[in-house]
């Protein structure tokens, strides 16, 4: 065999090993893989009951109803075009609220509805810290902005 023959030998020899490492990495991350939709890409999936899911969205405003314990149930919406009913057992995020945009994650129920089990709850891209707004409103740059919820 030539020096060339070898070196060609050689490549192939990795990209064959590293080709089946990724394999056994895509195999053994099934399981794990969560896939986020908004509501509406949800209702175009039409997923099968017990598939692993990401709902994101907005706390629809009068959805949050709150149940014995710790159990809440609430829907995530798109700003009105379509609606996911969502059901948690736990503690809800400081920053969970009707009309605040959350992440709920869980498996999807036989009548559509999302169990999930862990929500994360998004702050507002315009979020500043209070001490940060406090100076600017002292020098005189802050703007209020009207469409940020309180």
């Amino acid at each position: 065999m030539t020096r060339k023959q070898r070196r060609l030998t050689f490549i192939a020899a990795a990209l064959a090993a590293l080709g089946a490492a990724l394999a056994l990495v895509l195999f053994a991350m099934r399981d794990n893989i969560v896939f986020f939709y908004s509501p509406s890409e949800l209702a175009q999936k039409h997923l099968s009951p017990g598939t692993r899911v990401r709902v994101g969205g907005l706390v629809k405003e009068g959805s949050v109803e709150r149940g014995a314990g710790s159990k809440v149930s609430f829907e995530v919406t798109d700003r009105g075009t379509k609606d996911v009913p969502v059901t948690y057992e736990g503690i809800l995020p400081d920053l969970f609220r009707e009309g605040q945009g959350v992440v709920a994650e869980g498996s999807i129920g036989g009548d559509g509805t999302v169990k999930a089990d862990n929500v994360l709850a998004k702050h507002d891209e315009r979020y500043m810290p209070r001490e940060v707004a406090d100076a600017l409103k002292k020098q005189g740059v802050w703007v209020e902005n009207k469409d940020v919820p309180k």
